[in-house]
C-alpha cells in the first residue's frame, strides 16, 4: 500500500506518522529492526517489523540451520541470541537515582521509591523478539524488605562493634528477596511473564560474602560479578529462552573504574551513569533453545 503512514513504538510511546520514504530510511539507518513494533494504515494490530512479509527482506541467503541443542540466532543477527537494550535519558536516570537514594535515607518512603525505580528501569528494557518489558510490582508487596535494607544504611552509626558484619547475611537475604520479587513481577504487553528466580538463598548469600571478600584482591571482584550474574541467569525459570550474561571480568573492571572516576569528578556523573547502565544491560541476552 504505497503512500500509507507508519508509526514506530519507542518504549511506551509511539513515534510518527512517517511517510513510506521516511519509514524506509529508518530501516536503512537501522532505527527500525526486526524486533521493533510498527503499525501502518490497514494493519489491525501492532507487529514486529520482522513479522511483516517483505518489509525487511534484503535478498541475503539465510544462515545454516543450527544443530539440535544449539541456540537460535535472534532476528538482529546477534549470535548470542540478541542483546537486551535500555532506552533511558541521561537526566531522567540521574533524577530517579537521586530520588531512590534519598528515599532510602528517609527509610519510610523506601518501598515506594524502590517500586517506582524498578518499575521504571524494567519498562525501559527492550528484549529482542519480545519488545519492551513492563512491571507490576507494588510498594507494599515486600515493604519490610525495603525498610530493612534502608535501615541497614545506618548500621555504622549505632556504634555497636561488629554489628555490620553480623547483619551482613541478613542484608544478603533481603537482596535475594528483592531479586525474586522483581523477577516475579516482570510483564510483557500487560501480561505476566511468569518468570521466577529459583536460586538458593544460601548460595546467593555465599556470592554476597564472596563479593565482599574479593575486594581484598583489588580487582578480583570484577570476575565475581561476572560469575554471580551468570549464576543468577542460570536460575531464571519460566521462559523457553536461555538468559545469559556475556561480559568478561576485564570489561566489568575497566568500565567500573571509569564510572568510579567520573563519579568522583561529580560533573560527569549523569553521562557515566547512563553510559554504564546501557552497557551493563546490553551484556544480557536471550537465546532460543531447540528441542
Amino acid at each position: 500500500m504505497p503512500g500509507r503512514s507508519w508509526f514506530v513504538a519507542a518504549g511506551d510511546k509511539q513515534e510518527g506518522p512517517y511517510s513510506e520514504d521516511e519509514f524506509r530510511d529508518l530501516i536503512a539507518r537501522g532505527s527500525v529492526r526486526a524486533d521493533t513494533y510498527v503499525w501502518a494504515d490497514g494493519m489491525q494490530d501492532w507487529k514486529y517489523a520482522g513479522d511483516i512479509p517483505g518489509l525487511l527482506s534484503t535478498g541475503v541467503a539465510p544462515p545454516a540451520i543450527p544443530r539440535p541443542g544449539a541456540s537460535v540466532p535472534s532476528a538482529n543477527g546477534d549470535p548470542s541470541g540478541g542483546s537486551f537494550s535500555i532506552n533511558i535519558g541521561i537526566w531522567e536516570m540521574l533524577g530517579r537515582a537521586l530520588v531512590f537514594v534519598i528515599g532510602f535515607l528517609l527509610v519510610i518512603p523506601a518501598p515506594w521509591v524502590a517500586a517506582s525505580f524498578y518499575g521504571w528501569i524494567v519498562s525501559r528494557i527492550h528484549v529482542p523478539q519480545r519488545g519492551y518489558l513492563g512491571f507490576s510490582g507494588k510498594p507494599l508487596d515486600i515493604w519490610y524488605v525495603f525498610v530493612g535494607l534502608a535501615l541497614m544504611t545506618y548500621i555504622g552509626l549505632t556504634g555497636v562493634p561488629y554489628l555490620e558484619y553480623l547483619l551482613f547475611p541478613v542484608q544478603a537475604y533481603l537482596s535475594w528477596m528483592t531479586v525474586r520479587w522483581v523477577m516475579a513481577n516482570i510483564t510483557s504487553e500487560g501480561r505476566p511473564l511468569q518468570l521466577s528466580f529459583d536460586g538458593s538463598p544460601w548460595i546467593y548469600i555465599g556470592w554476597y560474602l564472596l563479593m565482599a571478600v574479593s575486594f581484598i584482591s583489588i580487582i578480583g571482584w570484577a570476575w565475581v560479578v561476572v560469575y554471580w550474574m551468570r549464576w543468577i541467569c542460570a536460575n531464571i525459570s519460566g521462559t523457553h529462552r536461555a538468559i545469559s550474561f556475556n561480559a568478561t571480568g576485564l570489561e566489568v573492571l575497566w568500565r567500573t573504574l571509569v564510572f568510579s572516576i567520573g563519579s568522583v569528578l561529580i560533573i560527569p556523573i549523569p553521562w557515566v551513569m547512563s553510559w554504564y547502565t546501557r552497557w551493563y544491560v546490553s551484556q544480557f541476552s536471550a537465546s532460543e533453545r531447540l528441542a
